[in-house]
């Protein structure tokens, strides 16, 4: 394996194991104990056992907190395993010459990165301290699933969404995706709730539904 292969894996595990407030990275052995109520529970779980996810400590998840972008996109990044091991380039690409908010030091500058170029549409002007809403967590997760998986373009019967208006219109794709995927799934009364803000819970399972979807269909 070469030093720049080396590297990036281990910058990914180091992805894998931050989605905690601030970065913070904590241990594993423990159960989280504020999941008793949580929708979810068990997915969150498994992706704790799998070394996927960590708490803000060894017995809290928090739950109910909000995702930021820094927190979301390194999920999203290192979950998925996105890396830069299939792309070309001249030199090593800095988060501040794509993104004007995000420092090179910061602990989620690699995530941004690795997220960029593997197609993930991220505001180039997006603070990492932005509480993430569920249509934008959803328009990124699709994207990096689906480079992650080389998934084929599909065809869809778009499900009727009962607040479809409030949709920004450039997600829709995203998250008609995300319903045949079984990303997610519309309450009891048809609406997806796009504009409310996405919590570690919610993302913790959509990742889990992603990467269940890309276990059942590997790459060809």
């Amino acid at each position: 394996m070469s030093m720049r292969k080396s590297a990036i894996t281990a910058l990914t595990t180091v992805a894998l194991l931050s989605f905690s407030i601030g970065g913070h990275l904590s241990a594993a052995a423990s159960l989280f104990k504020d999941l008793d109520h949580v929708s979810g529970k068990e997915k969150i779980i498994s992706l704790k056992d799998r070394g996927l996810l960590k708490g803000v400590s060894d017995t809290q998840f928090l739950p109910s907190s909000k995702v930021t972008a820094a927190q979301g996109i390194q999920l999203i990044s290192g979950g998925l395993q996105l890396s830069l091991a299939a792309i070309d380039l001249n030199k090593a690409p800095q988060a501040s010459g794509l993104f004007s908010q995000v420092k090179d030091s910061a602990w989620y500058a690699e995530a941004f990165i690795n997220a960029y170029y593997n197609g993930v549409d991220i505001p180039k002007d997006i603070h990492p301290s932005k509480a993430l809403t569920k249509e934008e967590f959803t328009h990124m997760l699709i994207q990096g699933m689906e480079k992650a998986g080389v998934l084929p373009m599909i065809k869809i019967a778009p499900a009727n969404i009962a607040d479809e208006s409030e949709l920004e219109p450039s997600y829709q794709g995203s998250i008609q995706r995300s319903l045949v995927y079984k990303i997610n799934i519309l309450d009891e009364n048809g609406q997806f709730h796009p504009k409310s803000e996405i919590t570690r819970a919610e993302a913790a399972v959509m990742l889990y539904n992603a990467l269940e979807y890309l276990k059942a269909h590997p790459k060809s």
